[in-house]
């Protein structure tokens, strides 16, 4: 929607003209942003879609000059309020195309809003694939990068680890490069970024031979998984992750590793298709009523699936791009954790124990009674041993391999469960007394500043300094920021761009209404073009920032060679004259 049909003040109009009239604007007034879950909504003031990095440019000096926060958004997976704002909104889906094949190095250079589907689908023309994936591929590849995404083996980390380079656009406007050995603290911190330092517009990434893989899953008893823990369980295949069913104290294990074998689908299932979808459904949403029944439902649903006897298998060959995903099935809140491999044992037994009423036995000191949770329990490893560059916020561990726990609970027909809060307050205890690392785009509840710094040291010190130093007035910060990895405002206080939550209120249908304030907080109302002496002042924001980017040790390395954005030329000019954002059940 180009900006002349706006309903906005005629000094935006004024600014929109003003800064590069020929670039277009795509902006509108009127949608509703939610999660992928549907668990959080809110309503941007702009709702953004570039189509070049121009146009991307374009709106960081527009929201400088307006004094408004920018978030990036893709898929909205995440069923946090991570994305949510009341300010403006930028989504890249407009901007995916792939810019570069490098056929020898085996990498692929895309503008950031493509999403992984389509990055592997470009990549597959040229006998390429990408060499891990999460549990799905709907994600932008920024989105996925920015919330430290992973997958499940002892031979692959973060998907951040394919990253050879990164560009991205910076609260001044600029559209600078990174990688390890160009501006490498920027490039640590974008790695693992949680949307706080710019706009990614472009990612280098490494890719590996199109391949197809063969997969057994299996049903076992938990004691069969945790006498293999140690053993081979983790390296008899390239791909291992595990779904544990606490009620039945049985497991599901998943194998996969490349083969040159015919393709074949699973063996048919007729619980497995739209049957066992609709009938785990309803009697989600019957547990909601009755939580009781949940064990049984945990029988009875991975029972007809899987088999109810050990050992019943289940496998098939297929490309590695589709043999990779799982179907996430429902609407749903999911906290997942990172703690050593060596410690998932314990951790798996002691919140086992949990759930079947035995606190003393488990250790977690919280009841348990009347509780009964939805199932399996993720389960899932990455390692990163010895691996450089590292992200700042990596959830992996430098040191051990690592282990990934995830407690998903289903919100059936959009209802929240109502053990969340119990659940998950003794999940998260249990996590921290393993120094464990909350998944970023995930629904962690008792995280702060003082946490993460205790579990990420100096590393998150830096995340910070560099963050500060590339967006100074905030303009890529809000509440979740603030609670979860920013210091109390006695030690850091707010920044003058920073959106701050006013209210959260539940929705009839479901999810929770998310709504912030800004621009007018911050300033007590004041018009912001206009001065005490009645001059418009807009100007002087783009002057602050070259001033900024001057001043900063670290952006003087930043700029790329013949790339700078005309903003640039116009600061240079205002300083001389003196003027101051599958199946339902294959494979779980």
């Amino acid at each position: 929607m180009a900006q002349k049909t706006l309903n906005m003040p005629s000094r935006f109009a004024t600014e929109v003209e003003k800064v590069e009239p020929e670039v277009p604007f795509r902006a509108s007034q009127s949608h509703l942003h939610h999660t992928w879950a549907r668990t959080f909504y809110s309503r941007p003031e702009l709702y953004i879609r570039p189509r070049s990095l121009v146009e991307i440019q374009k709106i960081v000096t527009l929201a400088r000059r307006m004094r408004r926060r920018v978030v990036t958004v893709g898929s909205g997976h995440s069923p946090s309020d991570l994305t949510c704002t009341s300010a403006w909104m930028v989504n890249l889906d407009d901007f995916k195309q792939v810019l570069k094949v490098d056929k020898e190095r085996k990498t692929l250079t895309v503008q950031a809003g493509i999403r992984m589907h389509s990055l592997n689908l470009a990549a597959k023309q040229h006998s390429l694939t990408m060499p891990n994936l999460g549990s799905i591929d709907e994600q932008s590849i920024a989105g996925a990068i920015a919330t430290a995404t992973h997958g499940s083996s002892m031979f692959h980390g973060l998907l951040s680890d394919a990253v050879r380079s990164l560009r991205i656009v910076l609260a001044n406007g600029q559209a600078v490069k990174c990688s390890p050995s160009q501006s490498p603290d920027l490039f640590r911190a974008a790695l693992v970024s949680l949307g706080a330092l710019g706009i990614i517009v472009e990612v280098e990434f490494q890719m590996q031979d199109l391949c197809d893989l063969e997969w057994h899953q299996t049903i076992l008893p938990i004691e069969h998984v945790l006498a293999k823990w140690n053993k081979d369980l983790w390296t008899s295949s390239t791909y291992v992750r595990v779904w544990w069913l606490p009620y039945t104290r049985r497991a599901v294990v998943w194998r996969a590793s490349k083969t040159t074998k015919p393709r074949r689908k699973p063996e048919y299932n007729w619980y497995g298709g739209s049957v066992g979808y609709h009938t785990y459904h309803i009697l989600l949403w019957v547990a909601q009523y009755v939580p009781r029944t949940l064990p049984w439902v945990e029988w009875l649903v991975f029972g007809m699936q899987y088999g109810f006897n050990d050992g019943y298998t289940i496998s098939a060959v297929e490309e590695q791009r589709d043999a990779l995903l799982m179907n996430c099935l429902y609407s749903q809140y999911v906290n997942e954790w990172s703690i050593p491999l060596s410690d998932g044992p314990e951790a798996l037994t002691r919140i086992t124990k949990w759930l079947h009423g035995d606190e003393q036995g488990s250790g977690i000191a919280f009841s348990s009674k009347g509780l009964y949770v939805h199932s399996p329990i993720e389960v899932r490893i990455a390692n990163t041993v010895d691996r450089e560059p590292r992200p700042y916020l990596d959830t992996s561990y430098p040191d051990t391999p690592t282990l990934y726990l995830n407690a998903t609970l289903y919100r059936p027909y959009g209802q929240d469960p109502p053990c969340r809060e119990r659940y998950y307050e003794a999940f998260e205890h249990l996590m921290k007394k393993f120094g464990g690392r909350p998944h970023w785009a995930k629904n962690f509840q008792t995280v702060d500043h003082q946490y993460l710094s205790s579990v990420y040291d100096s590393d998150l010190d830096d995340y910070l300094r560099v963050r500060n130093e590339v967006d100074p007035e905030g303009m890529f910060l809000g509440p979740w920021h603030r609670r979860t990895i920013l210091p109390p405002r006695s030690e850091m206080p707010v920044f003058q761009l920073e959106e701050k939550e006013i209210v959260r209120r539940q929705r009839r249908t479901g999810g929770t209404d998310w709504i912030g304030e800004q621009a007018r907080w911050w300033d007590g109302g004041v018009d912001v073009f206009t001065s005490e002496k009645g001059s418009e002042s807009e100007e002087s924001f783009d002057l602050m920032a070259g001033a900024e980017a001057e001043a900063s040790i670290l952006l003087e390395s930043l700029r790329d060679e013949g790339e700078a954005w005309e903003v640039e030329r116009r600061i240079r000019e205002n300083q001389e004259r003196g003027k101051g954002a599958v199946g339902a059940f294959d494979k779980m």
